[in-house]
């Protein structure tokens, strides 16, 4: 028969146990998170630089040849944005997905921006362009070209 004070000694050292499954990994290093956590951090990355990139390309519109000095600015930080995070991107994701999705989701909304804001005409051929990147950026993906 174990005393009182056994068994409390015994759920100190499970609860130790598994605190120490929680905690750091021991050493100069931080545990690798799960590659799926950076994989989506990929994706969430690769976003923020289609985001940048379509800001600096709409930008550039309104720069009128580079002729304006503020749109002219945010033409030059959209694109630097843009880069550095499609460049963050490249440590989770392949370098073909990454910049076809970066290049054909970035192309898409262009056009789709020209044609709601800025009174560009929508031709069927426009919008079979739009739809088959659309397309295949979801047949890369679906292809498992993480």
């Amino acid at each position: 028969m174990r005393a009182a004070g056994d068994r409390a000694g015994e759920e100190r050292a499970e609860g130790d146990r598994a605190a120490g499954d929680r905690a750091e990994a021991p050493g100069p290093f931080p545990r690798t998170p799960p590659l799926c956590t950076l994989v989506h951090m990929g994706y969430l990355l690769l976003a923020a630089a289609i985001a940048a990139e379509v800001a600096g390309t709409t930008a550039m519109k309104y720069s009128e040849g580079f002729s304006r000095l503020g749109p002219s600015l945010l033409t030059l930080l959209g694109y630097v944005v843009s880069f550095a995070l499609l460049a963050q991107t490249l440590k989770t994701l392949s370098v073909g997905t990454a910049y076809a999705i970066w290049s054909g989701i970035g192309t898409a909304a262009i056009a789709a921006i020209g044609v709601m804001f800025m009174g560009e005409g929508v031709t069927a051929a426009k919008a079979a362009g739009i739809a088959l990147i659309i397309v295949g950026v979801v047949v890369l993906n679906m292809g498992g070209a993480h």
